[in-house]
């Protein structure tokens, strides 16, 4: 990991290399869809099942990153297909669910990941952030979910749904607009669940805590600097950490697992302080 480089998280020649405990050939044949693949967590989700096999369809709206990243994963050799839209638009994500099944003739595991959030204090919010974090977090979530749940009915095929929410459990202050909607999407997953069991259709989220992605840069040097406390083992993961924990529930070691929330986060759910804005006066030592 290079906590010192401008650009954060991983190099495309890292990606392609990381250690992984999987074969090389565990989802051959399968098709999975990662939205927001081309950067962070997605990236790095999308290329680990490139490595183990898989077709691998990507959305996301930033056309040159999607571009970058379909290059990588056909030169690890997948087969890939890429879209660029907006998961707040259902229409869209119809669209890309029916192209995805059109262009590989199938869908197995759906990765929830595109979303995004900006640190600010919650009495400083504004009623267009606000929504415009709910609507992707929380509604796009949504949308991508039930158009594949629906295709995997229709088809009477199993399918299995892996939401990258966050490490809401002791609240999330500095970020209280994600963390609302990342909760909404827990518990939500746990809900359908149960109702699509019947279906064959898994549903699981992974929570990550603090770990290093290009999406660093947009949180101010004060908040990077709490980041190491955020946790018991007193430093950050890594976006392959993640990509780990989506790759363990997708794959038949997560065959007996639904509405449940893998969370990777070092300890932070037990015990940290983080603050994306940086952390306020208030809550800062006291001198003794």
């Amino acid at each position: 990991m290079e906590a010192q480089n401008t650009h954060f998280g991983f190099s495309d020649d890292e990606l392609k290399a990381l250690p992984t405990v999987y074969r090389a050939d565990l989802f051959s044949g399968k098709t999975v869809v990662v939205s927001g693949g081309g950067s962070g967590f997605g990236k790095a989700i999308a290329c680990l099942f490139a490595r183990l096999g898989a077709n691998v369809a990507i959305c996301g709206r930033n056309e040159e990153r999607l571009a970058a990243t379909v290059a990588l994963l056909e030169r690890m050799g997948a087969r890939v297909f890429s879209a660029s839209l907006t998961i707040r638009d259902p229409d869209q994500v119809n669209h890309f669910i029916d192209d995805v099944w059109n262009k590989f003739g199938a869908l197995d595991v759906l990765v929830n990941n595109a979303g995004g959030q900006f640190p600010q204090m919650a009495l400083d919010f504004k009623v267009k952030g606000w929504n415009a974090v709910i609507d992707t977090n929380l509604n796009g979530s949504w949308y991508m979910m039930q158009s594949a749940a629906r295709h995997w009915v229709t088809r009477e095929s199993p399918g299995s749904i892996v939401n990258i929410v966050a490490d809401i459990w002791r609240g999330m202050p500095g970020i209280a607009h994600t963390c609302a909607a990342r909760a909404g999407v827990i518990y939500l997953s746990k809900s359908v669940a149960v109702e699509w069991a019947p279906h064959r259709i898994r549903v699981n989220c992974v929570a990550p805590g603090v770990c290093e992605t290009s999406g660093f840069k947009q949180y101010p040097p004060e908040g990077l600097k709490t980041y190491p406390e955020s946790n018991p083992m007193l430093r950050v993961g890594d976006a392959h950490d993640i990509a780990e924990a989506v790759a363990y529930l997708a794959a038949p070691s997560g065959k007996f697992i639904t509405g449940e929330v893998l969370t990777v986060d070092g300890g932070e759910q037990l015990w940290g302080d983080p603050w994306p804005p940086g952390r306020p006066d208030y809550f800062r030592p006291k001198s003794t």
